[in-house]
């Protein structure tokens, strides 16, 4: 039986950084990049020509390719300390864009580690870094793609490819000290993606929102993150309908977790609000059974906040980070909500439920309203919340909606991180499509421009306070959050912890 602190204690590759020749150090394999479209090897700060010319003829004769999430791995020659040399394409990214740059390095290094997960345990990686900002994000690439779940494996584990375990970063000794620390930085970055995406694989008979509210307080235990769960009975008597009406169906009852990190300085303030269903049936409303495959990942925005706020807390950022996980279980039974129900929020509203299966803005409206009264200088909700996201954007771009102001803030956060997003509109002509006859509204409008109609019910819970709106941004991960496909650059199958990176950006700027 998979525990809390099976979770808890996950592992993490070890990352360190060197201003030595590559050829030197000795690993399991030595990780270079090849540009594309050619096959010229460029080492970047660890240039030799002699050695950069040896690397060349070796990518030629094994055919290695410079396109992204391309790795040939082949013998070391002989003027290498390793054991093997891994050829990664680089990709055509932009060189004028460093964002872009950025990503294609984080991509290259993480196609190599995945792929060299069972040939080496320990790498060596040379790739072309001019940046601190370029180093981080071979370091971040290494370790999401070096990422393997193994939380609920027994009697194969033994089978299971070995994950690289550590990795040297090669760059340039005017950037040694400087990188430590962003290598140390993006340490704990990976450590939260690895965490969201193990909460979100871990099978739903486990983590339910009682062992996602439990695994939060140990998560929290021994930092400054102050973490308060509210279970049925503080649930039913701060009037949170929507999370009560959403989790009655199940025996597992729902949680409201709140986890704050408030350093005594801190002069802003941002607020997290993830959607946590822990399995989604549909409800009375019920799926097909083959779209039910993979709801264990409708959790997968709680599971990004909840990394986020502890992720915050280990690197000391001088802002306060509330995250709020919206758990519940939306199951059939004879207790469960039926189709044209009314539930009464948190807030005060009525709100009219005509399917059971557009369950995540229920427990959202009720999270995004406690949060609210908090006045944040920003609040975020993350959910994989509608499949017409998918429709619109595909699986590996998310939608941001809300304020412009703060729509475009979280957009241009997502994208200096590599996570990718677009922002759409909240058309006020499909505002009417969401009226109620019987109550203040229904959860459910136009079927055309679905992803928008859900985005125009949670901005109804964004409260004033003080006479003002808080600034709210919205973000659809329906797609990107879990890979039902083959992996790809560091992204692994299944859960990706999509959103973690992004959530953490913007807590820091």
């Amino acid at each position: 039986m998979t525990t809390v602190q099976d979770i808890v204690d996950i592992s993490d590759l070890s990352l360190a950084v060197s201003a030595k020749s590559p050829a030197a150090l000795s690993a399991d394999a030595l990780v270079v990049g090849v540009e594309a479209p050619g096959k010229t090897v460029n080492l970047g700060p660890a240039a030799n020509s002699k050695l950069s010319r040896t690397l060349s003829e070796l990518a030629e004769l094994a055919g290695a390719s410079g396109a992204a999430d391309s790795v040939t791995v082949v013998p070391a020659p002989s003027n290498v300390s390793a054991r093997l040399v891994a050829f990664t394409g680089l990709g055509k990214a932009n060189l004028d864009d460093a964002a872009a740059h950025a990503e294609a390095l984080r991509q290259a290094a993480g196609a190599a580690v995945r792929q060299l997960a069972g040939k080496a345990t320990s790498v060596v990686v040379a790739l072309p870094t001019t940046s601190v900002a370029e180093v981080q994000a071979v370091a971040e690439g290494l370790g999401m793609g070096a990422f393997s779940y193994t939380a609920q494996k027994v009697q194969t584990l033994d089978k299971q490819s070995t994950p690289v375990a550590s990795a040297t970063v090669c760059v340039a000794k005017d950037l040694a000290k400087r990188s430590q620390v962003a290598v140390e930085r993006a340490a704990h970055v990976v450590k939260a993606v690895r965490t969201a995406r193990t909460l979100v694989d871990l099978s739903p008979d486990t983590a339910n929102p009682e062992f996602v509210a439990d695994y939060a307080t140990a998560a929290a235990k021994g930092s400054k993150v102050k973490v308060t769960v509210l279970a049925e009975k503080e649930l039913a008597r701060g009037n949170f309908g929507g999370l009560l009406g959403v989790g009655r169906g199940s025996v597992n009852g729902p949680r409201l977790v709140k986890l704050e990190w408030a350093p005594a300085k801190a002069k802003r303030h941002v607020s997290f609000v993830g959607k946590g269903i822990t399995f989604d049936s549909g409800g009375l409303s019920l799926k097909p059974p083959a779209s039910m495959m993979t709801m264990k990942s409708d959790m997968a925005g709680a599971a990004a906040v909840l990394a986020t706020v502890i992720a915050a807390a280990e690197l000391k950022l001088p802002v306060a980070v509330t995250g709020w996980l919206c758990l519940a279980e939306n199951l059939p039974s004879a207790t469960a909500t039926r189709p044209g129900d009314v539930l009464s929020m948190h807030s005060g509203h009525t709100v009219e439920v005509l399917n059971t299966d557009a369950e995540g803005r229920l427990v959202l409206a009720d999270g995004l309203w406690a949060a609210g009264q908090e006045d944040p200088d920003l609040l975020v909700d993350i959910a994989t919340l509608t499949g017409a996201q998918m429709v619109a954007l595909g699986t590996r771009t998310a939608a941001v909606m809300g304020d412009e102001p703060a729509r475009d803030m979280v957009a241009e956060a997502a994208s200096a991180v590599g996570e990718a997003t677009w922002t759409m509109p909240l058309p006020e002509h499909l505002r009417a499509s969401l009226n109620s006859n019987v109550a203040d509204i229904k959860n459910m409008g136009d079927k055309h421009g679905g992803m928008l109609v859900a985005g125009l019910f949670l901005r109804e819970f964004v409260p004033e306070v003080k006479g003002n709106r808080v600034p709210w941004a919205h973000v659809d991960i329906a797609g990107p959050s879990f890979n039902e496909g083959s992996p790809w650059g560091y992204t692994p199958k299944e859960g990706t912890g999509f959103g973690v990176r992004t959530l953490l950006n913007v807590a820091e700027n």
